[in-house]
């Protein structure tokens, strides 16, 4: 699992520093591992609009349900900071927000697999690993919808 996590930390810090964040200087990238092991990766993408900002979780599950791989997520990187030339700052995990939790879920409950979820701080000292359900208890999902047994 280590190398797999630090692989997937490795891809959302490249990603991260593709983010657009010219309104809070918080870079965040994912990367999403898909059963086949093929690595998909997302930025936040912010806007003037501040309602209209694309977390970094989000835009990668948009890319896999665009390429009609939504069923086949196996686990998810996190990683946030301040950017620093091409560093990125920050000594806590970042976690993902509540939206990004659901988000993750419906990709989850399609791949019908509780992923893992590693959060990594801006500079990589510190990653944390969550089963989804620890971040999500109780979450409200295509099975309750009974889309999926």
């Amino acid at each position: 699992m280590t190398e797999t996590r630090d692989e997937l930390i490795a891809a959302a810090r490249d990603a991260a520093r593709r983010a657009y964040a010219p309104y809070s200087g918080f870079h965040v990238g994912a990367a999403l591992l898909l059963r086949n092991g093929d690595v998909v990766t997302g930025a936040n993408v912010e806007n003037a609009s501040y309602g209209l900002t694309l977390c970094a979780e989000t835009a990668a599950v948009a890319k896999i349900a665009n390429e009609g791989w939504i069923g086949e997520l196996a686990e998810v990187a996190i990683i946030g900071g301040r950017p620093d030339g091409d560093d990125l700052r920050g000594t806590d995990p970042v976690n993902p927000c509540g939206r990004c939790r659901q988000v993750l879920n419906e990709a989850a409950e399609r791949s019908q697999t509780d992923i893992l979820v590693h959060c990594a701080s801006g500079d990589g000292s510190a990653v944390k690993t969550y089963k989804l359900s620890e971040l999500l208890p109780a979450a409200f999902g295509p099975k309750d919808l009974g889309l999926i047994d």
